[in-house]
This record gives C-alpha cells, structure tokens and sequence, in this order.
C-alpha cells in the first residue's frame, strides 16, 4: 500500500497541520511516512501546500510528481495542482471557497468545511473537518489514531484547542 497525498490551501489554513496530524497518525499504525512542508513567500495568506506519503514498505522520496489524493482549501490551490493528481484519484474539495469544477478523471467530493467550522465556532478548524472527510472516505488510518495525534501534537499551552479540533474531525468523518 502507497498513498501520495497532496494538502494544499491558502497560509494560515493548517495546510501543514493537517499533513502533520495524517502523518503522525499513520506512524502510531506502524507506517513508513514522509511529510515535506512548502510555504509560499508571504506565510499567512500566501499558498501553502505539503505532500505527505504513506507506505508499508520504506519510502524513496518524499516528493510526489503524481498524488493519490488532492485535498485542495481554496481556488488557487485547485488551479495550481489539479494537474497533479493521478487518473482515477481522490479530489477532496473546500466547497466554501472552491466553486469549479474539480478534474474529470478524479471522484470528486466538495464539503463546505469552512462554513461547518464557522458553525463550529472557529474557523480555524476547516482543516479537521477535511481530515475527517478524508478519513471517513479512504480509511487510511483509524480515526482513534488521529484523535491520538491530535493531542501528542498540540502544544501544552493550547490544550484548550484539542476539544474544539476532535469536534471538528468527528464532524468531518460524519460527511457522506
């Protein structure tokens, strides 16, 4: 088993957070992952965009040319990697900021995850709805592993944003 994984969005979205959560996951699971970060010259606001592989055998490079799966947050995002995922391949989309159409030989899927963190009461969490949308479709780890991951990540002083976060992933997990 070899998943390429591209995550990409705008700064500031937790493009990078959500790769580091899938992968960390994948890890206590017993995986061989990769994850490499690529921040655009103005962090906040400007693209973002990390690619995160996962294996059961060791893994050459980290770089993916053609990804299994998209995960795209905005419009730019889609516009710039849509090129990049293989035929057949996962597209997972933030209906809230990407209105186009996705690619003809992807499933596509479009969730509202930026307005279902508003709802939440943070916006910031769009990107564990996305997780949990990705986890429910392709089961490539558990959802108890990324709920795991996603307390050994947080840091000790924003333990507070745990809750708030799971909320987020089960509320993810639940889209269809």
């Amino acid at each position: 088993m070899v998943e390429r994984i591209i995550i990409a969005g705008a700064g500031g979205q937790g493009i990078m957070l959500l790769g580091k959560v899938l992968a960390e996951a994948a890890m206590r699971e017993g995986n061989f992952v990769t994850w490499m970060p690529s921040y655009g010259a103005e962090v906040r606001g400007g693209t973002a965009h990390c690619m995160v592989i996962l294996s059961d055998k060791e893994i050459s490079s980290p770089y993916i040319d053609k990804a299994d799966i998209l995960i795209v947050m905005n419009r730019p995002s889609l516009e710039k990697f849509r090129s990049r995922i293989s035929n057949h391949g996962l597209l997972i989309m933030n209906s809230s900021l990407v209105s186009a159409d996705g690619y003809k030989n992807a499933r596509n899927y479009k969730y509202p995850f930026t307005e279902i963190a508003l709802r939440l009461g943070n916006i910031r969490v769009a990107n564990m709805i996305a997780l949990g949308a990705l986890v429910a479709k392709k089961k490539l780890v558990s959802l108890k592993s990324v709920l795991e991951a996603i307390s050994s990540i947080a840091p000790k002083d924003k333990k507070d944003l745990v809750e708030i976060n799971i909320r987020a992933l089960k509320k993810g997990a639940q889209l269809r």
